[in-house]
């Protein structure tokens, strides 16, 4: 799940269910859902397999992974339609932007996103699989900073620069513009409230390294 639980409740709730609009991806699909309540209330979802397995078994990278270049087209073919695709869902709206920016750089950077775009929202190795592409995870999905997506998967990546390297040129044309330098401040940023809790601390050192470059 993404690092902000800001967006609960039904949007979590529908998520999966919701990304069965995305009939033509590799992902699971959801096939029925059964919701019952007993001292709360329970969601079961029967889904779709999806080829290969988990890329990692945490979020982060913590080695080398031999994918083959159309797992990576895949990957970036995914990411294209999601971002085209119309929908009333967020993922994150400018004052979660806003506010997860300016807790960890202050008033140093203007945290207004010029750019929006569907995102897929928990970009991370975990939730992709291989040697054979899939997606998995839908339930964050909708509007957020264009290049969230490319921006969190990167910023997973950084503890295996070859991986790293490998996703900023297969996103260079969004992150390399002023929309995902953005992107990639707010991802810090959220990565950085998550180091603060005691997640992945590996990461602070390559985190913070990545922000003096901007």
């Amino acid at each position: 799940m993404s690092e902000d639980k800001q967006w609960t409740g039904d949007h979590l709730w529908t998520g999966n269910l919701d990304a069965n609009v995305f009939a033509n991806l590799s992902k699971t699909q959801v096939l029925d859902v059964y919701e019952w309540e007993e001292w709360r209330q329970q969601r079961a979802e029967l889904m779709t397999l999806v080829p290969g397995s988990p890329c990692s078994p945490t979020d982060r990278l913590t080695h080398a992974v031999e994918l083959p270049d159309e797992w990576w087209t895949q990957l970036r073919r995914t990411i294209h339609v999601v971002a085209a695709t119309p929908t009333d869902r967020v993922n994150a709206d400018q004052a979660l932007v806003t506010g997860r920016i300016q807790q960890y750089f202050g008033n140093s950077v203007n945290p207004v996103v010029r750019q929006w775009e569907t995102v897929h929202g928990d970009l991370h190795w975990a939730n992709l699989t291989g040697p054979d592409f899939g997606l998995l995870d839908w339930k964050s999905w909708g509007r957020g900073p264009a290049g969230t997506d490319a921006a969190t998967l990167f910023c997973y990546s950084l503890l295996v620069p070859e991986a790293a390297d490998r996703v900023r040129n297969t996103f260079a044309r969004v992150l390399d513009t002023d929309a995902g330098h953005l992107a990639l401040l707010y991802v810090t940023a959220r990565l950085l409230h998550r180091i603060d809790g005691g997640g992945h601390p590996d990461l602070a050192a390559p985190l913070r390294k990545l922000v003096e470059t901007f």
